[in-house]
């Protein structure tokens, strides 16, 4: 048989349509029909197309459950507070306390600032204290203040206010505590301090001041070299299911700033208002155990 050109049908130039015996014949020409990406299935022009060895129309795709995407990343309850949706889906949290350059250089005790990161180290909240310079300088890691918690927006979600009060266990009338609020205004907790003499010991306490969880630290709370683990328990605390870590930062950070380092872990499904409110005993662990005054030392 003699080559043509079909340009029409679909063959291209110099095609002969006969094939050698013993050797695959070709398929018969036919036409692919657009097909919509988003249903899978023929467009309108093309419902009634008939394809070659086809007993009739192409029937529509009807799309099915398995074919509709599931969402990988769940999604954050509905009654969470305001700024603290991100919580629920988090069960660690790591906070660095910002080196203060004026206070390294001067003596000077001044306002401390946090950044608040997850796992990855992204950064999803800021912490920012306020307090005033007399009280900062004079009662030193005693001092009252209140420590604003503000999202990437800058908007504050958060609140804690810690009182004055005494942490010397033969005061046990007026031990330490943080109150905390979410968003500012709404009380939804606190950490208040148990008299203790050997290892300082923190009640969790919910809106309605019934102890949910406990915070148990070591009998020493400091250490070189090594991370200080005070552990979150249940409310009767015969389980641990998290814990405050207070990081070693390296002999340079540790001798002469204040500048911690800190984690916090606890179970994912854990009420975010809980979360939050352990982040607030993190900062009261912090401003008892580790806000020294090295700097007033050099001064001296």
């Amino acid at each position: 048989m003699n080559k043509e050109v079909q340009n029409q049908s679909g063959n291209l130039e110099g095609y002969s349509a006969s094939v050698p015996p013993g050797l695959p014949q070709p398929p018969p020409p036919y036409t692919v029909s657009t097909i919509d990406p988003v249903v899978a299935q023929p467009r309108a022009a093309d419902q009634n197309a008939v394809l070659p060895g086809s007993w009739g129309p192409v029937p529509p795709t009807v799309p099915t459950s398995a074919s509709i995407p599931i969402p990988l990343v769940p999604v954050p309850p509905t009654n969470s507070p305001q700024g603290l949706q991100y919580l629920s889906l988090v069960d660690q949290l790591l906070v660095h306390q910002q080196v203060e350059l004026l206070e390294v250089i001067t003596g000077f005790e001044t306002e401390n600032k946090y950044q608040i990161k997850n796992s990855l180290g992204q950064q999803v909240y800021f912490a920012a204290e306020d307090s005033d310079f007399c009280t900062r300088n004079c009662c030193g890691p005693l001092r009252p203040f209140d420590m604003k918690i503000f999202d990437n927006y800058k908007n504050e979600v958060i609140h804690f206010y810690r009182p004055l009060a005494c942490q010397a266990c033969c005061y046990p009338c007026c031990l330490q505590t943080i109150e905390v609020s979410a968003p500012p205004g709404n009380p939804i907790g606190s950490v208040e301090q148990e008299w203790s003499i050997f290892y300082p010991t923190f009640a969790v306490k919910n809106a309605n001041g019934d102890t949910v969880l406990r915070i148990e630290g070591p009998f020493f709370t400091c250490s070189c070299g090594n991370d200080v683990n005070f552990r979150i328990t249940s409310g009767d605390g015969s389980e641990e299911i998290g814990k405050i870590t207070k990081q070693w930062s390296g002999w340079v950070r540790e001798a002469f700033t204040d500048a911690d380092f800190f984690g916090i872990t606890f179970p994912m499904d854990l009420d975010v208002k809980m979360k939050t409110v352990l982040l607030g005993g993190l900062f009261l662990i912090d401003m008892m155990f580790y806000e020294t005054k090295q700097n007033n030392n050099r001064r001296r």
